[in-house]
């Protein structure tokens, strides 16, 4: 975009801070060792959360995988659980890095949140990413009674890429007659892989400039991809938005700004859950790019919190909030 049809005049005043906390990055194959490098040293170091995660190794398809599990009440019994998986386009991040927002979800609603260290792409192409979320999800079920956690009450959550394989991973429950989930929250999820390449449905010229952008957000997919052909039953688990049945879903929260690369997507999904019969709590708030709820002094990522752990603790019935 030019400097006159920039989107930036159209953004929430209080957010412009975080496009110089999160300037502008390009992806490719030779950059992404070193954002990956960046990204952690921006997010690692902040102090100790509230909750400080205890470390569990869960069984996996491929070997093993790490839950970072944050309890606020340890010796509590039949606690909601949140299997939380982490954002990065599908090729960066670590569920290391996001240990303030989710000690914050944890203590508010009193509720275990696990978050997953499942593999990246394009190192894991697709399956492997959901199949390591998938078997987090099977251990929590399994070991319901040993880990204090009520079976009924598993929720899965994701923001952006964790938001996408958070609605795969409730997909694949379903199609596998797998663990029932109470609900999935999904952030701004990334669930289309048309967007921003030249199949994209939408073309909308209003989002996408900043943050996460459509070069990007190709680059994520593709590395997902593979090889995988998107000619079978799996392709909703590789791209959500590809399912052509979304029935039998458990009740969903979504969450995106106006200006996010993902809003129509979002909105898409939205509608046909609704048509499909699931319970849908959909929340856009003007004039908020992508991950805007990073910056946490602003009025509008204080409404989106307030708003995913009202909503959370409804449909997980949770006594605090």
């Amino acid at each position: 975009m030019t400097d006159a049809s920039s989107t930036r005049r159209l953004i929430d005043p209080e957010l412009l801070p975080l496009l110089e906390t999160l300037p502008p990055f390009a992806m490719s194959a030779e950059a992404l060792p070193a954002i990956r490098e960046s990204l952690a040293e921006m997010i690692l170091g902040r102090g100790v959360p509230p909750i400080t995660p205890v470390k569990r190794v869960v069984d996996a398809p491929h070997g093993s995988i790490a839950l970072f599990w944050y309890d606020p009440m340890p010796t509590a019994k039949d606690r909601p659980v949140l299997l939380h998986i982490h954002g990065g386009g599908m090729v960066m991040g670590s569920a290391r890095h996001l240990p303030d927002g989710l000690s914050t979800l944890a203590a508010r609603l009193g509720v275990v949140v696990a978050s997953v260290e499942y593999r990246l792409a394009p190192e894991t192409p697709f399956p492997g990413p959901q199949e390591d979320c998938y078997a987090a999800l099977l251990w929590l079920a399994g070991k319901a009674a040993e880990l204090g956690i009520d079976p009924k009450r598993i929720a899965i959550i994701g923001e952006s890429a964790g938001g996408g394989l958070a609605a795969a991973v409730a997909q694949m429950a379903r199609d596998r007659n797998g663990p029932e989930l109470a609900a999935q929250i999904l952030a701004y999820p990334m669930i289309d892989h048309r967007v921003g390449g030249e199949a994209d449905p939408w073309r909308n010229r209003y989002t996408g400039e900043f943050i996460w952008t459509r070069e990007n957000n190709q680059f994520g997919w593709e590395a997902l991809r593979g090889s995988y052909g998107m000619n079978d039953d799996r392709k909703g688990w590789f791209s959500p938005s590809l399912a052509v049945d979304l029935t039998g879903l458990p009740p969903t929260w979504i969450g995106v700004g106006s200006l996010d690369l993902f809003i129509d997507e979002n909105l898409d999904y939205a509608r046909r859950l609704i048509d499909a019969g699931v319970p849908l709590e959909l929340h856009v708030y003007p004039g908020a790019v992508h991950g805007f709820d990073l910056l946490g002094a602003s009025r509008i990522a204080s409404d989106f919190l307030c708003d995913m752990l009202s909503g959370t603790g409804r449909m997980l019935n949770c006594k605090k909030e």
